[in-house]
């Protein structure tokens, strides 16, 4: 396993990451815990939560339900805690269920944070993460409708002054270590890294946005951005939400599946998905290397990627993506993956 330090903060993490959105909805407790244990035995150090979580479906009753779970095995393994990396997110704005959907500010990020302190049985969170920019997002397929020239950019730049006087507090307090952005543009990771420089003891130390073979919106701009400024990526659904597993390929929908519980999501595929995924599946069965392997090996190696988060539904599930973390793709293969992107650049 391979470790690197998060952008310019103290952070040593593992090039892999565990995603915990399953725990306590499709994933139960004593399987979660066995993942923890079983990924922080391969080397990873590194768990990626939020306090909405679990999803698929996003439930009121159960929003929380997945820090509460890790807690419980924090609780169980208190000498394990120093040498792991822990991550959460303050939801932000729209999502009804906690705090009636509010935008974060400086009192929110305060009383979240503590809520999720409270729910992980921790005294600190390594990486605290804002889920979503209060002005909205492109992500989760919002960017054919993305319309920024309706936003108070004054507003905003207000806002982040409020937001990073608050995370830097947390930061004396020992409540946090670093600062993450999720769901972000290229446009406001800049602003907010402009008035972060002004703080002595903090720093953005990531991004969290989706990144995978089907969506490399992250190529772009923000790959720039992230070199120049040592802010790396956090890469989620580098599997495309299960669809670069091959299991539904030919619009097959298996039963118990993200997609079958999740109608939101379902319209990712499509006939171009489907023709993409054939692609890349092709490509790994060519080279013999599972498709999963060969996905989250892609993600990796990219020159912008801090960690790679991926998410199991049960623990055989995790002990195949395991199998794989360590391995390397040729540059015959990558070259290519590069020939079936440029077929199929954005797919959904």
């Amino acid at each position: 396993m391979h470790y690197k330090n998060l952008g310019n903060s103290e952070l040593k993490v593992s090039s892999y990451c565990l995603g915990t959105m399953t725990f306590g909805e499709t994933t139960e407790e004593d399987d979660a815990h066995l993942q923890i244990s079983e990924s922080l035995a391969k080397g990873i150090n590194f768990i990626d939560t939020a306090e909405m979580y679990p999803t698929c479906p996003i439930r009121k009753e159960t929003s929380g339900r997945t820090e509460k779970i890790i807690g419980r095995w924090l609780y169980k393994n208190k000498e394990k805690r120093s040498n792991l990396i822990l991550a959460t997110k303050v939801v932000g704005n729209g999502f009804k269920f906690i705090r009636d959907g509010g935008p974060i500010n400086g009192a929110i990020i305060k009383e979240a944070l503590h809520g999720s302190l409270k729910r992980l049985k921790t005294d600190y969170v390594d990486l605290y993460q804002l889920h979503w920019p209060n002005r909205g997002s492109y992500h989760f397929r919002a960017y054919w409708n993305y319309r920024p020239e309706k936003q108070d950019s004054v507003r905003s730049k207000n806002e982040f002054l409020e937001i990073i006087s608050a995370l830097a507090d947390l930061k004396k307090e020992g409540l946090i270590r670093a600062v993450g952005v999720s769901n972000e543009t290229c446009w406001g990771v800049m602003k907010l890294n402009e008035v972060i420089k002004k703080e002595e003891s903090i720093c953005i130390a990531s991004i969290q946005n989706e990144y995978s073979l089907m969506c490399r919106l992250f190529d772009y701009d923000f790959n720039e951005l992230a070199i120049n400024e040592n802010i790396p990526l956090l890469a989620y659904s580098p599997l495309a939400r299960g669809m670069l597993t091959g299991k539904y390929m030919e619009n097959k929908i298996p039963e118990g599946s993200r997609l079958s519980r999740d109608d939101k999501i379902r319209k990712i595929v499509n006939d171009r998905s489907n023709l993409a995924v054939k692609a890349y599946y092709a490509l790994a069965l060519k080279y013999e290397i599972d498709p999963i392997h060969m996905a989250l090996a892609f993600c990796n190696e990219r020159p912008f990627m801090g960690s790679v988060i991926f998410g199991a539904t049960d623990v055989t599930q995790l002990r195949r993506i395991l199998k794989g973390i360590d391995i390397k793709l040729n540059s015959e293969i990558n070259e290519q993956i590069k020939r079936i992107h440029k077929d199929f650049p954005l797919t959904f």
